[in-house]
């Protein structure tokens, strides 16, 4: 916990710092110690922008002065200055950066003004809420207003002349940029809201997938389990007696009728898996375990046993290390293609003889299985091809390669290259609707998104996107006149 505290204080201020400043007045050294940790607590990409920022605005006050000096070069320089100075303060102080800002309007310096409404505009957006912006406009204008009538004093100008013409100053280059701050500002938070809510429903509807297909899955669970157990049972039950009745009939037949029993109660119990995994609601824990599928040398082995049985020439070629790591999904899709190749193999070239290889390569095992041409008695009319399907999809979720197809010979092969460790099968198209990323939170205000999920919308937040839209596009028409101002008024002085 202590490590936490120190790592979320905000930076001590300097000592060197307030040594320096000894002498000076507290509240400025206090402003100064505050100043010098937020640069410090800054990223440095913002601490570089905003020097870079400083320096074209100095830049852009000063170097004019150099082909046209005024009378008062001093106070023009000294306004220069303070217009470079008040731009990194426009994030920190916005109401002191629009209220510091307003003194630029009555001074020596013309090009400095071009500076006054990007602080105002960049000023106001921050200020919340929007009476705060008025107000502080409120005070820069009179702070013109008391500057105009000093000045005019101090000078023996013509009072109602200055007083016009920086009080058109004031509305063009306070007021509307003010107004148009005030805007984006409302805008800023009205974006954030379409975007949690925009991330609510997205969630909101990746949920209402989820469900549906949970409760699709659900169904089709019981659908198997009505249709497919029964009979899954009968042929047991009946396996069962024609088993016994061989025994005592037909010896030579015990073998055939004891494979079938087996294999029906195998099938039954695979049948079971495949109802739990279909109706199990939490994936995450679950691994793909249906049935006996090791995937190792004796697994395949018994595979092969089994196509013996029943008449075919099968030939097995492992050459898989015993020491070889295969991961769990691996060696299961490794029986699934055995087992699909030696279906496909019984199904429609039977008596062919057939091949199995399993071999180890440097990053993955290679898988075929291969049988020769079917003699023509029992020619194949073919089948759906729904096996050799399910087998590339499932290989291709794991990373591999799968590829089927007749040889010259007019046998057929099956031949795949799985990874050495994959992810999860049956699962793995659903990850995406049960563990989809979250949104990004980062750009989402307090309140959003977060560990505890996403809120609900108020009613009474009625966002729409021409209300997005149109306080930009309002921001773009209110700074238009103060756009065009500045450009007379610069062109005026730089002509002069």
């Amino acid at each position: 916990m202590s490590q936490v505290s120190e790592d979320t204080q905000p930076p001590r201020p300097s000592v060197g710092l307030g040594r320096t400043l000894t002498g000076v007045p507290g509240w400025v050294r206090r402003e100064a110690a505050e100043s010098w940790a937020a640069v410090r607590a800054a990223e440095r990409r913002t601490v570089v922008v905003e020097a870079l920022l400083c320096t074209l605005a100095a830049a852009f006050c000063l170097l004019p002065l150099l082909s046209a000096p005024p009378e008062r070069l001093a106070p023009a320089v000294l306004e220069g200055v303070w217009a470079a100075l008040i731009v990194p303060a426009r994030r920190g102080r916005p109401v002191a950066a629009v209220v510091c800002a307003s003194l630029l309007l009555v001074g020596a310096n013309v090009w400095t003004v071009a500076v006054v409404p990007l602080i105002v505009l960049s000023a106001t957006r921050r200020i919340a809420p929007p009476r705060r912006v008025w107000q502080a406009v409120g005070v820069a204008c009179a702070a013109v207003g008391v500057l105009t009538v000093a000045s005019a004093l101090v000078h023996s100008e013509a009072l109602p002349v200055e007083l016009a013409g920086n009080a058109v100053s004031a509305v063009l280059l306070l007021l509307l940029p003010a107004l148009a701050g005030t805007l984006l500002g409302r805008r800023r938070p009205l974006v954030s809201l379409l975007r949690e809510r925009n991330a609510y429903l997205e969630q909101t509807r990746t949920l209402t997938a989820a469900a549906a297909r949970t409760e699709e899955r659900t169904r089709i669970a019981g659908e198997m389990h009505d249709l497919l157990g029964h009979r899954l049972s009968l042929i047991s039950v009946h396996a069962g007696a024609l088993e016994l009745a061989a025994a005592r009939q037909a010896p030579a037949l015990v073998g055939q009728a004891e494979l079938l029993r087996t294999t029906a109660g195998t099938a039954m119990g695979e049948l079971r898996e495949i109802l739990g995994v279909l109706r199990h609601l939490d994936i995450t824990g679950l691994t793909d375990g249906t049935g006996d599928e090791r995937g190792t040398r004796a697994d395949i082995t018994a595979l092969v046993t089994e196509s013996r049985r029943t008449g075919s020439t099968v030939e097995l070629d492992w050459s898989v290390p015993d020491t070889a790591e295969v991961g769990l999904h691996t060696r299961q899709a490794i029986h699934r293609v055995v087992r699909e190749g030696l279906t496909n193999v019984l199904k429609h070239a039977s008596g062919a003889p057939a091949k199995v290889e399993v071999k180890g390569t440097d990053k993955g095992i290679e898988v075929s299985v291969t049988n020769e041409a079917p003699r023509a008695a029992d020619h194949s009319q073919g089948g759906s091809r729904s096996g050799l399907a399910g087998c590339q999809e499932r290989i291709s979720l794991l990373g591999g390669t799968f590829a089927a197809g007749a040889l010259a010979n007019g046998g057929f092969r099956m031949a795949a290259w799985l990874p050495t460790h994959g992810k999860p099968l049956e699962f793995a198209a659903l990850e995406g609707a049960f563990a989809a990323p979250p949104p990004d939170t980062a750009r989402l205000p307090s309140g959003g998104i977060g560990q505890g999920g996403a809120r609900a919308p108020l009613s009474d937040e009625i966002l729409t996107w021409p209300r997005v839209l149109g306080s930009g596009c309002v921001a773009l028409l209110v700074v238009l006149p103060t756009v065009g101002f500045l450009v007379v008024l610069l062109t005026t002085a730089a002509l002069r």
